[in-house]
C-alpha cells in the first residue's frame, strides 16, 4: 500500500517543491497543510505514515504542533520529520529531546529528499 505524508510548510514554494519530489521520486501520496492548525486536524482526520513538519510558522510552530500531536491518542505514535533551517546548537539540542523521527535541514537536494525521508523512517525503497 502506498505511504501517505502531511506536509505541513507555511510556504508554498517549498510545500510544492516537498510534494512533487515525494511524489514523483519515491512513489508516495501526500497532503499538504499550509498552517500548524490546519495541520493538526488534516493529521487527526487524514491519519497519515508520516509527517514532514516545519519548525517556523505562524501563529502554532512545528514545536507546538508536535506537542499537540503527542496529546492525541489518533496521531502521538506518528512518525515527524522536522523541516527546518535552524541548526544552531540550542535548536539541535531542542531536537535530540523530542520524540522525532528525524531532522531534514534547508535547502534541501528535491532529488534526494525522498530517500532521506525513507532511511529516518527505515521504510524499505526500490533503488
Amino acid at each position: 500500500m502506498t505511504k501517505r505524508i502531511l506536509i505541513v510548510d507555511d510556504e508554498a514554494d517549498i510545500c510544492q517543491v516537498v510534494q512533487a519530489a515525494l511524489e514523483e521520486f519515491g512513489g508516495w501520496q501526500t497532503l499538504l497543510a499550509h498552517s500548524g492548525k490546519a495541520g493538526l486536524s488534516m493529521a487527526q482526520t487524514e491519519l497519515p505514515d508520516a509527517i514532514l513538519l516545519d519548525v517556523s510558522m505562524p501563529e502554532m510552530d512545528g514545536f507546538q504542533m508536535f506537542e499537540q500531536l503527542q496529546k492525541h491518542p489518533t496521531t502521538r505514535n506518528v512518525p515527524v520529520i522536522l523541516l527546518t533551517s535552524k541548526v544552531l546548537a540550542r535548536d539541535r539540542k531542542r531536537f535530540a529531546d523530542l520524540a522525532i523521527a528525524g531532522v531534514i535541514t534547508k535547502p534541501f537536494n528535491p532529488l534526494t529528499l525522498w530517500q532521506q525521508v525513507a532511511e529516518l523512517l527505515a521504510w524499505v525503497t526500490e533503488a
